[in-house]
């Protein structure tokens, strides 16, 4: 990109290479296996783990790397350069083991963190509810308290890594008629009476990626598998999700720069009117302003990374930088396929897996409009 990036230290660097290698040796031979099964297979988790490249932030005491969120960003980055599809690592590690890492009590960080930190325990987040996107306070699953349990019912949907969860966590109506005051965490074991997975979902993109309907029936779960307080899961919510949306911003920058040189290249040799399509002024123009806008995402994406690291983000900010990095790549990755025409559409190349793949980072964690609404109430 000629940008010269200082984000990154050495130790981030030195993550990078391993991480490339993880990739290109144990993921991209497996895709086509993935897409097909609709899931990661369970043996690359474990071999994730064993490498260290699960929960590279957490501390090293409960099996997590210790590091902080630029090492989290490199993997990041690295698998959305891979080309690989459908990887839950992100989701598991950068999205939902901070719950636990940051509001569980010892006994739960102890019970639970070694193994997802190993990839023995793999994580999936219970958001989003049929009739129920964005709008959390509008959840209807509840969790009402009999003695020392939680009696868990309702059902979950668009969940990522479902069908591979062991440990899911819950955002349930723990007192129904308290609005977004009576939402509350609860992480449930698979392995518990009442619990199903429903169908997995057949999506426009993103194949290899699990995502699932769960079904609650019934589940009881002890008091002692509630994360934090009681009613102050929404605030919870709301302190986690600036690095959800800077995660997928993250991923698009990197996204568009790879799918940048991809187009590159292909229009450089492929020939139309006996000439080379990169020949057109119109290619060199679009590409152009694809170059101009990846330069200003990876600038923006950069400087909110820096932000984070040092624990400065503000939810205002990862709406900027999940907005303008996601809205982006969509308009760019529109412009990249026109250019590689038919084979543009064509899933072997890697702009079509990506324009299938990335419309949904305008979507999940919030949608566009969502973020604009967010941005608008600091105008």
């Amino acid at each position: 990109m000629q940008i010269t990036r200082t984000v990154f230290r050495e130790d981030h660097e030195m993550l990078r290479t391993s991480a490339r290698r993880f990739l290109e040796r144990e993921c991209v031979p497996k895709q086509a296996e993935w897409d097909k099964a609709g899931k990661v297979d369970r043996e690359t988790w474990l071999k994730a783990g064993r490498e260290g490249l699960l929960c590279l932030t957490l501390p090293t005491e409960y099996g997590g790397g210790g590091g902080d969120f630029g090492h989290a960003a490199v993997l990041n980055e690295e698998t959305n350069r891979s080309g690989v599809s459908g990887l839950g690592f992100s989701v598991h590690s950068d999205i939902i083991a901070p719950y636990i890492a940051r509001l569980g009590n010892e006994e739960q960080k102890q019970r639970w963190l070694p193994k997802v930190c190993s990839g023995e325990a793999i994580l999936a987040i219970g958001m989003t509810e049929p009739g129920t996107g964005s709008d959390l306070k509008a959840i209807r699953t509840t969790a009402i308290r009999d003695g020392d349990e939680y009696v868990i019912n309702g059902s979950k949907t668009f969940i990522s890594n479902g069908l591979n969860a062991d440990l899911i966590i819950m955002v349930c109506k723990t007192d129904p008629n308290a609005g977004s005051k009576g939402v509350s965490l609860i992480v449930v074991e698979a392995d518990r009476d009442g619990f199903r997975r429903g169908r997995k979902l057949d999506k426009v993109g993103q194949h290899a990626q699990d995502t699932a309907e769960l079904f609650f029936d019934n589940v009881r779960v002890p008091v002692s598998n509630r994360l934090g307080e009681e009613g102050k899961g929404f605030a919870y919510l709301m302190a986690e999700l600036p690095q959800e949306r800077l995660s997928i911003a993250i991923g698009a920058a990197a996204k568009l720069e790879v799918c940048l040189d991809h187009t590159i290249n292909y229009v450089k040799d492929r020939r139309a009117f006996n000439q080379t399509v990169w020949d057109f002024q119109n290619t060199k123009f679009k590409l152009a302003d694809i170059k101009a806008q990846a330069s200003a995402v990876r600038l923006l994406v950069d400087h909110y990374l820096a932000e984070h690291v040092r624990r400065r983000l503000t939810l205002e900010e990862a709406a900027i930088a999940k907005l303008f990095a996601t809205e982006t790549l969509g308009k760019a990755l529109d412009e990249m396929v026109q250019l590689h025409g038919g084979y543009g559409y064509m899933l072997e190349y890697p702009v079509a897996r990506a324009f299938a793949d990335a419309r949904v980072m305008r979507i999940y964690g919030g949608t566009s409009e969502v973020m604009r609404d967010l941005i608008s109430r600091k105008l």
